[in-house]
């Protein structure tokens, strides 16, 4: 089974590219070869697959040295062997990425129902070196989280070159000159495999030499197991994105063609807009990440135009590239005050023009996330729970599908900052989020509600069905031992969950109070349980003034509580 459909089509059209270069080789083929090439490199980058992506981008950058102009091509004899020698290679590497098992993240997408019991081979873990007494503790913490753990030493046995080999080589206590070569020869013998080093002496040259050597991560000494376990979990839990949008205001319609053709060939969505002056609906209709913009157009330039867009606050963040033949540095700087980013002087090679609009574009997506995420642990933040879950309901309403809401407040939480510090009570939540992010379906929605507290969305699945998911995450989560100085320690979590009948938007708040309420029973009943409130009928929210204050009492008796939490 292949691990991600879009391999083998990128594999195709790279070697389709190539073929048509070696059959005739000008400027245009090499343009295009190149392009899929860095298509292909980008996309390993956003899908995580770094085994793949070291021969990958090995091959782009030779082929960047060598991309020249009119002039260059065809290129020498000996150049095109060493690139026909690289696109074998990757194409080879491209065809064997397979795995045996759909990873659990595809699994969960399609499953109608959300992943109850993480199967044993969710992840496999190569855990290489020499054995220490921090080994077995490593193992059991993996465990929770369903990475399946194979031990060994550095000459483990030759697996097959399926891709879903992750690496988690231990250089700890080893002098630099007993690594090297072993770390050299496990990347030599797969390729197509994750590596992360822990125990890396915290010193420039040894985290330079292992990544040099194929390291893809280096965690140093001293680093404690639940971010080695976090580590491994972000590595394999890239969430699937939503592809970049791109709005090119150019007049021109063959120059608008080719900027989109280069575009597209890496996956971004693009729309065209040949009249600035209809820029400001556009923007709200196609909602750009960024915004290409031609310097000179018949109606107006294109700095009147980002003047224009610039007004209004909602479009003050949009990325704004400017396309021109215009050389005169003065005009350029003049150009970025008046509200541009960044500007391409034309004639422009569409590699960096892809590299700069998708540089432009990560930033302005990591400025809407530390928006609308919480910095802590990556989940929506309180507000974008609520508008989420709001959307939920509508949807919901419109195609007949229930929606169950389950708030959840990790049991005598104040104690463990107390105890241990608020390094640790961090790391107890990252932990949580961590757990109800993998045992989730994509479709569901998880956030952190403040301090805590999370809220979960639980989309078309049935009352009992939502509790008997949250019991069984309530119930690894408890099994999770936290390492502090002397020993361990472990944290339970109380839940409450809620449903109505014919769910609307309006039934937000209502749903939240009838969780919150169960959520206050669990927590009378003992804490370390999850209660289901029964559904309700009635949307009507609540009258003015009537606020409950008995969960505020549970939680003012975790505050009193002393003592290691149980």
């Amino acid at each position: 089974m292949v691990l991600n459909p879009a391999l083998p089509q990128k594999e195709m059209a790279l070697q389709a590219a190539w073929s048509r270069y070696l059959a005739q080789p000008c400027f245009d083929n090499f343009v295009e070869f190149a392009l899929l090439l860095n298509s292909l490199t980008d996309f390993l980058i956003d899908k995580s697959l770094t085994g793949l992506l070291h021969a990958s981008r090995q091959l782009e950058q030779r082929a960047l040295s060598l991309f020249g102009d009119e002039s260059s091509h065809p290129i020498s004899d000996s150049a095109m062997e060493e690139l026909d020698r690289g696109v074998a290679r990757v194409g080879e590497l491209l065809r064997n990425f397979d795995t045996a098992a759909e990873p659990l993240q595809e699994r969960r997408k399609k499953s109608p129902e959300a992943v109850v019991e993480l199967p044993a081979s969710a992840y496999q873990l190569q855990l290489v070196g020499t054995a220490g007494s921090h080994w077995h503790e490593l193992v059991s913490q993996f465990g929770y989280f369903g990475v399946r753990v194979q031990q060994g030493s550095w000459e483990v046995p030759a697996l097959d070159e399926s891709g879903g080999s992750l690496f988690l080589a231990d250089l700890g206590g080893l002098p630099q000159e007993r690594w090297l070569a072993p770390l050299g020869r496990l990347r030599e013998r797969h390729p197509l495999a994750q590596i992360i080093c822990i125990g890396v002496p915290s010193e420039f040259t040894a985290l330079d030499q292992a990544l040099r050597l194929g390291a893809d991560r280096c965690l140093t000494v001293g680093t404690p197991l639940q971010q080695v376990v976090g580590q491994v979990l972000e590595l394999n839990g890239s969430v699937e994105r939503d592809p970049y949008r791109v709005l090119v205001v150019e007049d021109s319609r063959t120059a608008a063609r080719v900027i989109c053709r280069s575009l597209e060939e890496n996956g971004i969505v693009t729309q065209v807009l040949h009249d600035p002056s209809l820029s400001l609906g556009a923007i709200r209709q196609f909602q750009p990440d960024l915004i290409l913009m031609d310097m000179y157009m018949p109606c107006c330039t294109g700095v009147e135009a980002a003047r224009v867009i610039r007004q209004y606050d909602e479009f003050l963040s949009i990325p704004i590239v400017y396309l021109s033949g215009e050389t005169d540095i003065a005009l350029q700087v003049d150009a970025l005050r008046l509200g541009g980013d960044h500007f391409l002087t034309k004639p422009f090679n569409p590699v960096v023009m892809n590299a700069v609009v998708k540089s432009k574009i990560e930033r302005y997506r990591a400025l809407r996330r530390s928006m609308l995420n919480d910095s802590l642990t990556g989940l929506l933040n309180h507000i974008s729970t609520k508008q989420a879950i709001s959307a939920a309901l509508e949807f919901s309403g419109q195609e007949d599908r229930n929606v169950v809401v389950a708030m959840i407040d990790i049991d005598h939480f104040k104690s463990v900052n107390d105890n241990y510090g608020h390094p640790v009570g961090d790391q107890v939540i990252r932990s949580l989020a961590w757990l109800l992010r993998q045992r989730l379906r994509r479709g569901d929605i998880v956030g952190r509600y403040g301090g805590e507290e999370f809220v979960v969305g639980l989309v078309g699945v049935s009352p009992a069905k939502a509790r008997e998911i949250l019991d069984t995450i309530r119930q690894d989560f408890a099994r999770i031992a936290f390492s502090i100085p002397g020993g361990d320690f472990r944290v339970t979590f109380s839940a409450g969950l809620s449903t109505c009948v014919d769910c609307q938007p309006r039934c937000l708040e209502p749903m939240l109070e009838a969780a919150d309420e169960a959520l206050y029973e669990a927590k009378r009943g003992g804490r370390n349980q999850v209660v289901l409130a029964g559904s309700f009928q009635s949307c009507q929210l609540p009258a003015p003034g009537l606020e409950d204050t008995r969960l505020a009492d549970a939680r003012l008796a975790d505050v009193r509580l002393e003592g290691t939490p149980k």
